[in-house]
């Protein structure tokens, strides 16, 4: 007996947790797990109190939670609320980030090659480890890891980025096997270059990322948060109840070229 393709993308009766939900991909993914029927925690360093407004506004019922996904207290603090507010936890995912500064090795500072760490890699791991046993106790579900284009290839002046990118895409493979037996399933995302507020932190403006990036993919522009927000709900969803420990590539044939 089939699903019907509808009921297979809902989230009707979830709970979901998105770190980096006051960035473009982690609104628009809560908005979407929203959408979808899923009650969506909204997480970032500042509670992002717009994202979760938005989420409301359209039907949907959010919670805003500051939360240091680099700090292991804030972590456990932030599945204690959740747990407090929801009882359970469905879905996971990862997108904290930060803005990681250009150059090579040589002109990385340590401090900030460790933050880019700490955030992305670290955070992963913690907000793992802080949440697993609650979606363990709610039955099993879906974490998914924000990596990356980058997390495959190389790119002048970001070695950090690459490096830890490409760590998240290994976390997950790694987080699969050992959580499968627990009805966990753990995937990584890969968008390429998107819209948002991080690209006006390296290119100034988006006429000139756009003019930098959109030859670089396959499709000859750059992606919108919807549409890497519309990958997320997949892997969140029953869609893709058959996959594990897999990276999904939307990239816009970046990676391709």
């Amino acid at each position: 007996m089939t699903m019907p393709l509808g009921d297979a993308f809902s989230l009707n009766n979830k709970v979901a947790v998105v770190t980096g939900a006051g960035g473009g991909i982690g609104s628009a993914i809560a908005a979407a797990f929203a959408g979808a029927g899923a009650k969506v925690a909204c997480l970032d360093i500042t509670a992002p109190e717009e994202t979760a407004a938005a989420v409301t506004k359209a039907g949907g019922e959010a919670l805003a939670l500051a939360c240091d996904v680099s700090d292991e207290a804030a972590t456990l603090a932030a599945a204690q609320a959740v747990r407090a507010r929801w009882k359970q936890v469905h879905v996971l995912v990862n997108g904290a980030s930060n803005d990681d500064p250009s150059g090579s090795i040589l002109d990385l500072a340590p401090a900030d090659w460790s933050r880019t760490f700490a955030v992305q890699v670290n955070g992963a791991y913690l907000m793992s480890r802080a949440f697993l046993p609650l979606m363990i106790a709610s039955g099993g579900g879906s974490i998914i890891h924000i990596a990356s284009q980058l997390g495959h290839v190389g790119a002048p002046g970001r070695p950090s980025y690459c490096a830890s990118k490409g760590a998240l895409v290994q976390l997950a493979r790694a987080m699969a096997i050992d959580h499968a037996p627990q009805g966990i399933r753990v995937n990584s995302l890969s968008p390429g270059a998107v819209e948002t507020r991080r690209m006006l932190v390296r290119h100034g403006d988006f006429e000139t990322a756009r003019k930098y990036n959109n030859s670089k993919h396959a499709l000859g522009r750059i992606g919108k948060p919807v549409e890497i927000a519309h990958a997320a709900l997949y892997l969140a969803s029953d869609a893709s109840s058959f996959m594990t420990g897999a990276d999904l590539l939307v990239d816009g044939g970046y990676n391709a070229m």
